[in-house]
């Protein structure tokens, strides 16, 4: 299993329905087949909470070390990705809902002064809801309790998710809005760039994928490119590339017909002894180790 999405990177998972757009799952990262759930976006809000076991949770260029009991909220059309800690399962359960269900329509004082600001906010991408602060411990009862009405759905349950969502909202709001920051159009080109050069990755990564023709997509020079890449992603284009292509290549591995040799052909790698050093660097073991642990 793996996320779907379009072209974009967007997820075609639908959040629930246009009825009532809001979604509990229980996921764990062992339920997909890289171990991972791979980088894309969509237009809801998501509440990710920590059931059991810690997860590296990244959102655009920041990265969060989640622990169980933690939670994080992630804005509207952010990219983010999930990886195991050290290579450990975790269970997590995420809530994603239309950010409607808290303002009702646009127009109304809900939207412009509270929520508005915080959904196109760079700056509130991602708010990790670690215990760190005492309002985290409210913040994640709301979570934990949206969880709960969802599971046990009795007679209007619906109106009882809104009053939480908005109690929730209004609890982020009150610590968080003071640190809300417009974005420059600009922040939102260099966001759709980047989408862009995901999106080619994902579509050609067991191709040799070259810089000139990646910069080319976005309209920018070379080093341009790589700039905008590292500034936004916190990680260089080629670093990145990598990742994704290790990332990839353990469906490759979990399939014991797939030598693997095969397993970094397929991915990308066109050298068998440069993907075992690449593997080994991010995954802390070698490929044949990591074959022989999915086999215990």
């Amino acid at each position: 299993m793996q996320i779907i999405t379009d072209t974009a990177g967007k997820e075609l998972k639908k959040h629930g329905d246009s009825a009532f757009p809001f979604l509990v799952s229980y996921e764990r990262l062992s339920g997909y087949e890289t171990g991972s759930f791979l980088w894309h976006w969509h237009r809801e809000i998501e509440l990710t909470y920590i059931k059991k076991g810690e997860m590296l949770y990244k959102v655009n260029q920041n990265t969060f070390h989640l622990k169980e009991g933690q939670a994080l909220f992630g804005n509207a059309n952010v990219l983010h990705a999930g990886y195991m800690y050290h290579n450990r399962d975790c269970e997590y359960i995420p809530v994603t809902f239309d950010p409607k269900l808290v303002y009702g329509f646009s127009g109304s004082i809900l939207f412009q002064k509270y929520t508005e600001p915080v959904l196109r906010s760079f700056s509130l991408s991602a708010v990790p809801l670690d215990l760190t602060c005492t309002w985290h411990h409210a913040a994640i009862e709301d979570i934990r309790k949206l969880i709960e009405l969802d599971s046990q759905r009795t007679p209007m349950y619906e109106f009882e998710i809104i009053a939480c969502l908005q109690h929730f909202w209004k609890i982020l709001c009150a610590h968080v809005l003071s640190d809300a920051s417009a974005p420059s159009g600009q922040d939102e080109e260099n966001y759709r760039r980047i989408r862009k050069i995901m999106s080619y990755i994902a579509e050609h990564y067991s191709e040799k994928i070259l810089l000139d023709d990646v910069a080319r997509l976005i309209h920018l020079s070379p080093s341009e490119c790589s700039r905008l890449f590292k500034k936004c992603m916190n990680i260089t284009l080629f670093g990145y590339i990598q990742e994704y292509r290790i990332e990839r290549s353990l469906e490759y591995l979990e399939d014991s017909s797939c030598s693997i040799t095969e397993a970094g052909l397929l991915s990308g790698f066109s050298d068998s002894n440069y993907y075992t050093k690449v593997f080994t660097r991010i995954k802390g073991c070698t490929p044949r180790q990591y074959r022989k642990n999915q086999e215990q």
